[in-house]
């Protein structure tokens, strides 16, 4: 199937729906402009603002069937333009059928939408304020790592849209301090890393509070088993649309490989950086592997940051925004994090460690090689890994250009023995140490009685009991209110908005 064709197709059990009477519609979608569709001319104008002129095929195909109302069922992957094939339906559809206000009360969500990263949800709002400027209140990020009760104050607004990621909206729900029961739009964007982040029974009970009537829109990069179970349950009749091929990666971006120790990795990536040029993206396994990579990069004289799930919200997009405006050359990231990375102009894809999957390979590389542009993926490949790049070539369909590392690369010095002659009188000191400061024990009686203890001294479980146990105090009550626009309740136990710390994503 072409980029230039939509195709409706069955999809597990549920019934293609039929476009203009056609089981296949043909797009140009090199002749296509925004002001083609059947949008109002203040939405046209918006998009003419903000710099939106052509449409990418993604946006040419989505977008008519979506406006008719069609559940959609998108192939694509991230930075192929999906953003606005969603975001323009939802907000013609809000605007041309506005909810009369209702004097002193809000008026309910009408859209929802679905992602599996933080950055990714921050990104698809800014992007709906472009073209709906000057309403702030309008829409609200639902999201764990940010204010919980910043986001309880913006919902008791009233907005029509909510951006959220599965954990937190599913723990306002089950709070009852959100109310999507109004919802006529939803949208499931990065579906197949949902799953893989463990989100399927969180959107199986978000789904299942949103109404059966809604227009559903779901965005994958890929469309495996696990996919189709939610094809299944979740949309009706959709229309399929595929762009280009999404299950391997692009042949804008020229794959190498380089057989190397794992102890000259850190020596061959300093020489890449020393005599290739633009920015690189560094892929590893572990938080503290991307961790390590990232401050030894910085002692060798690279500018270089780090994000991954370990690090604060402020800290993760600081290091975006700072890879973002060239503050940093390098940033390194493991897989889940890197979801919410929508940075164009990438040079270099770095896989460092080898990734768990071919979604996962297919997803890094992904990163690169974007809009039209060529890139350069390369991945560390240990000698007893060539098994399993040679997979990789095979499952996808790839050729990798295979090359050796220079053998008189620097090796980097990890893991080294510890030196018992210099330091065994530290390692002696660390059995003298108490739980408590630093201070050393005093020798102990001889013979004590494992059964008595002086007075005052107290055991820890003693005195933790006696200080009340660190319990958790402060923070807004929702006490005194009755139940706002968005279902809360102050009297339903555990809504108090002092509760326990919620998960971030």
């Amino acid at each position: 199937m072409t980029t230039a064709t939509l195709e409706v197709q069955e999809l597990t059990q549920a019934e293609p729906r039929v476009i203009a009477n056609s089981t296949s519609v043909s797009l140009d979608s090199n002749n296509v402009c925004f002001t083609d569709f059947n949008i109002s001319d203040s939405l046209k104008n918006r998009l003419t603002t903000a710099g939106f002129t052509t449409p990418t095929p993604v946006q040419a195909k989505a977008i008519p069937p979506a406006l008719e109302g069609a559940d959609i069922l998108a192939t694509a992957s991230t930075g192929t333009g999906k953003t606005l094939s969603f975001l323009i339906p939802m907000i013609e559809r809000m605007d041309a059928n506005s909810v009369p206000s209702t004097r002193g009360k809000r008026g309910p969500i009408r859209a929802l939408i679905l992602l599996p990263t933080r950055e990714l949800a921050m990104q698809v709002l800014e992007a709906y304020w472009k073209l709906v400027p000057g309403s702030k209140n309008d829409a609200v990020l639902v999201c764990g790592g940010l204010s919980e009760n910043n986001q309880l104050d913006q919902l008791d607004r009233g907005p029509r849209l909510v951006v959220a990621t599965p954990g937190r909206l599913e723990d306002f729900l089950r709070r009852r301090e959100i109310n999507i029961n109004a919802v006529e739009m939803l949208v499931l964007d990065e579906v197949d890393r949902m799953l893989d982040m463990g989100f399927l029974p969180a959107i199986r009970r978000i789904v299942g509070a949103v109404p059966k009537t809604r227009q559903t829109m779901c965005y994958s990069a890929t469309l495996d088993a696990n996919i189709r179970e939610i094809v299944r349950d979740y949309v009706n009749k959709p229309v399929r649309i595929e762009i280009g091929q999404t299950s391997k990666p692009s042949d804008r971006v020229e794959l190498r490989v380089y057989t190397v120790m794992q102890d000259q990795k850190l020596g061959l990536l300093d020489q890449m950086l020393r005599e290739e040029e633009g920015t690189f993206l560094v892929f590893s396994r572990t938080k503290h592997g991307a961790d390590r990579i990232s401050k030894k990069l910085e002692r060798l004289g690279h500018d270089a940051d780090v994000i991954h799930g370990d690090r604060s919200q402020s800290q993760r997009s600081a290091a975006l925004k700072g890879f973002q405006n060239g503050k940093h050359r390098v940033l390194v990231a493991t897989d889940v994090a890197a979801r919410g990375i929508d940075v164009n102009d990438i040079a270099h894809v770095i896989n460092y460690d080898l990734p768990n999957a071919s979604e996962d390979f297919v997803h890094r590389i992904g990163r690169t090689g974007r809009a039209g542009k060529k890139g350069v993926a390369t991945t560390f490949v240990m000698p007893q890994e060539k098994h399993d790049a040679r997979k990789l070539e095979r499952e996808l369909k790839i050729k990798f250009e295979w090359r050796e590392a220079d053998k008189n690369l620097e090796k980097e010095l990890r893991n080294q023995p510890l030196d018992t002659t210099t330091q065994g009188q530290n390692l002696m000191q660390l059995e003298t140490r108490t739980w408590r400061g630093n201070d050393p024990v005093a020798p102990m009686a001889a013979n004590p009685s494992p059964y008595k203890a002086a007075k005052g001294s107290g055991s820890g479980f003693r005195s933790r009991a006696k200080s009340g146990g660190g319990g958790f105090s402060g923070g807004r009550s929702a006490g005194g209110r009755g139940p706002g626009a968005n279902g809360r309740s102050s009297s339903r136990p555990g809504s108090s908005r002092s509760g326990p710390a919620r998960r971030g994503q």
